[in-house]
Formats: structure tokens, C-alpha cells, sequence
């Protein structure tokens, strides 16, 4: 029998491109029912963030044109993975597994064959992983490169050159429902659940239209909470920084000691300015990464919800 199997796309802005996102879904998601490759109950499931556009119309449209199309309408705002998650925990009960894509047409929608048949062969979590990165700036690829290398450093297992395009079984699913943590980052939260994987290469190409929602600050914030909620190595950085520090002040202050015994004057002035801006800035640092580490345990303990439904239509 057939597998029932849920697409769920996290949307903002996007009314640009998803009149051509839901036309080639339609074919992808029909060609496959047609070969009995996954159940006639399998759905696309668009999960609206808060959009500010005509994104929720047209969701609303083209669920009233083809019942295989749903839509989730966020309260508000919430963020890519809140409403991926809204996405997945809200169907998973209805499906045997759950592809998690992007809108913008960038993932490679035939890559979904190769999900399936990898999930029939007893994989609970396939994941989708760019084969290269030649479409993208040298300043982009050299800095997701180094994003992936120095979460591994950190001891953060996560897979090289994947985002969220990935499908995951009831079961994957209903493990990840148990992790009740705000600060969300599903890359890394995946890879902890366990249970047997594996990946499928794919071409990723260009954004069909509109603008990225992703542009460097954001990136750059997202990587940031990657590395915070899954690896406190920076506070132990700053140990090991700090007795650095005082192993240096002590040698400083020996060799001090040393000069004025042997009657050698000493200026002091540069490398005084010096340390001061030094230490000032390391401390400042410090304090900084710390108070990030003390804001995400606050977000936690309030235990606010990370998305409210505003509107479910099945």
C-alpha cells in the first residue's frame, strides 16, 4: 500500500512565486499518486508566517480550487523554523512522513522520488544535500563553508551543505514533538533524534522570483542561534581565553620586575593603552555571549508557545 506523504512549505511574502510553486507541485504530487508511488490522501501543506502580501489569499484560493492543497495561517510573525515546525506537528498524525521544502522553487521537487523510495527502504529522516554550491558568490560559499566547519568545531552535529529540505517520518516526527525547546534550530535538533537516514543529492537552483528572505543579517542571526542553542563551547572559549590573559599579565609583570631590578627604565605607556583596549574589549565580548546564553534561558523558562494557528484549512 502506498505511503501517504505531506509536503509542508513554510511561506512569507511569496505571492511572487506561488502560482508556479503550486503548478509544479500539482504535477509532481499528481505523477506520483497516478504511479501509486504515495496514497491519494497525500497533501501540500502551506504554512503562511505572518505574510504581509497576498500570500494567505492565494493559499486560500488555491485550496478552494484543489483539495489538495491546505493552508496554516500563523497568528503572526513567528520565523522560518517556527512555521516549518507549526507545519510538521500539525500533520504528522496524518501522515506516514513529511517533506519539509522551501517556496521559492530553489529545491529540486524531483528530488522527492529519491525521498520516497530511500523511505520505503526503512529510513526514518532523509536528507536533501546540495551536491555543490557553483551557483552561489564565492563570498556566500566560502561563508557557509565555514558556518558548517565551525559548528563541528563546536561539537554540533549537523549535516554539510543541507538546510530543511528533508523528509522525516510519523515516527522521527513524533520524537522531535517531545523536544519542548523555544530557541529553535531543526538542523541540528534532527540529526540528535537518531534513527536510521540517509541523503539525496540534488541541484539546487535559482529563486524562481521575488527577493530572498534571507539576506546577510538574517544569515548571520541564524547561524548565530545555531551555534548558541547547541554548544556552550564560546563560554568555555572564554575560560580558556581569560587564563591566556592572566598567564600574560603574570609574564608581563615578571618582566617588569625583572627591568627594574636591573635598572632598566620602562615607558609603559603604549602597552598600557594597549592592554586597557584589550581587556576591554575581550571583556565586553565575554559579557556579551554570556548575556546571549542568559537571554535564551529566559526565553525558555517564560514557556511562551512558538506559534499560535490562527487558521487551519484541510
Amino acid at each position: 500500500m502506498a505511503s501517504t506523504v505531506f509536503l509542508v512549505i513554510p511561506c512569507y511574502n511569496e505571492q511572487e512565486v506561488l502560482g508556479e510553486t503550486t503548478k509544479r507541485l500539482k504535477e509532481k504530487m499528481s505523477s506520483l499518486i497516478e504511479r501509486k508511488k504515495i496514497s491519494s490522501k497525500s497533501r501540500v501543506v502551506y504554512v503562511d508566517d505572518g505574510s504581509k502580501d497576498n500570500t494567505w489569499n492565494l493559499i486560500s484560493y488555491f485550496h478552494n480550487e484543489d483539495k489538495l492543497f491546505r493552508g496554516i495561517k500563523l497568528s503572526r510573525n513567528r520565523g522560518h523554523q517556527n512555521a516549518l515546525l507549526a507545519g510538521l506537528l500539525s500533520v504528522k498524525d496524518e501522515a506516514d512522513a513529511v517533506i519539509s521544502m522551501d517556496s521559492d522553487l530553489q529545491d529540486d521537487i524531483n528530488a522527492i522520488d529519491a525521498f520516497i523510495e530511500e523511505f520505503e527502504n526503512g529510513c526514518d529522516i532523509v536528507y536533501g544535500v546540495r551536491s555543490s554550491r557553483g551557483n552561489d558568490s564565492a563570498f556566500k560559499r566560502g561563508t557557509a563553508q565555514g558556518f558548517y566547519k565551525f559548528m563541528g568545531f563546536l561539537g554540533a552535529k549537523i549535516v554539510y551543505n543541507h538546510a530543511d529540505y528533508r523528509l522525516m517520518s510519523k515516527r522521527a516526527l513524533d520524537a522531535l514533538d517531545q523536544f519542548g525547546e523555544v530557541n529553535l534550530f531543526l538542523r541540528g535538533m534532527v540529526t540528535l533524534l537518531g534513527f536510521k537516514t540517509a541523503t539525496v543529492e540534488y541541484v539546487r537552483g535559482d529563486r524562481f522570483a521575488g527577493e530572498s528572505k534571507y539576506p546577510l543579517r538574517k544569515m548571520l542571526s541564524f547561524a548565530w542561534d545555531g551555534i548558541t542553542s547547541f554548544s556552550i563551547k564560546p563560554i568555555k572559549i572564554i575560560t580558556t581565553l581569560g587564563i591566556i590573559v592572566v598567564l600574560l599579565g603574570v609574564a608581563g609583570l615578571i618582566y617588569s620586575l625583572i627591568s627594574h631590578l636591573m635598572g632598566n627604565t620602562v615607558e609603559g605607556w603604549t602597552s598600557m593603552i594597549m592592554s586597557i583596549w584589550l581587556l576591554g574589549g575581550i571583556q565586553l565580548i565575554s559579557i556579551g555571549i554570556i548575556g546571549e546564553y542568559i537571554g535564551k534561558i529566559y526565553n525558555e523558562t517564560k514557556r511562551r508557545p512558538r506559534f499560535i494557528v490562527e487558521e487551519y484549512l484541510k
